[in-house]
């Protein structure tokens, strides 16, 4: 495949994976009884709505340009927690949503390059599978990192007691540090792992 295809195919991929992703939060949430998703019109496969110009646009020839892998964000998808049947658990099954949804296509990609018939294999169809299984599998362990505003920290905050009222208060108010601190030493360690889960996968 021509280099300029390819990353075209790179970017679309990691651009899908994102809208899978939130949008997975929206359905979560609708599902929950919070149609504030729904009622912006982001429970769509539609890019043009998840679009931003910075996460999914610059940001992903960035990291391509400068270190020849590409990564993006997409715009949020809101949701008002106050519309949520589950109070106690709503939040956190919103949160998992988007990485779970970013677990299963990785699987399902993954399961397929596992056992792809020998004839194929010589093909173009490994690396592309390949970087489909790798992207989402970065998307999903990145974002589980239990630190605002990742969805992680969603379940974390639904796995502290009420009563540790103090540490929830003073994690949500220096999460932004936190988050500054985990991708400076903690960005670094996903990637081994994220190959670790992807030969787990492929095998």
């Amino acid at each position: 495949m021509d280099s300029f295809l390819l990353v075209i195919f790179q970017i679309t991929v990691v651009l899908f994976s994102i809208v899978i992703h939130e949008v997975s939060h929206g359905l979560a949430a609708y599902s929950l009884g919070d149609p504030t998703a729904k009622n912006a019109g982001r429970l769509t496969l539609n890019p043009l709505p998840h679009l931003d110009m910075f996460g999914s646009i610059l940001l992903p020839f960035l990291t391509w340009a400068l270190g020849g892998f590409i990564f993006g964000y997409a715009k949020p998808v809101p949701y008002n927690p106050l519309y949520l049947k589950d109070q106690k658990y709503g939040p956190a099954k919103v949160g998992f949503a988007g990485p779970a949804s970013n677990i299963i296509i990785a699987l399902i990609f993954g399961l397929i390059l596992r056992f792809l018939p020998i004839f194929l294999q010589s093909t173009i169809l490994p690396e592309l599978f390949s970087f489909i299984v790798l992207i989402n599998l970065v998307l999903a362990v990145f974002n589980l990192l239990p630190v605002p505003p990742l969805d992680g920290h969603w379940l974390l905050l639904t796995a502290i007691p009420d009563r540790f009222y103090g540490f929830k208060s003073f994690y949500l108010r220096y999460g932004l540090i936190l988050f500054l601190l985990v991708l400076i030493f903690v960005l670094p360690l996903i990637f081994p792992l994220v190959f670790q889960l992807f030969r787990l996968i492929v095998g």
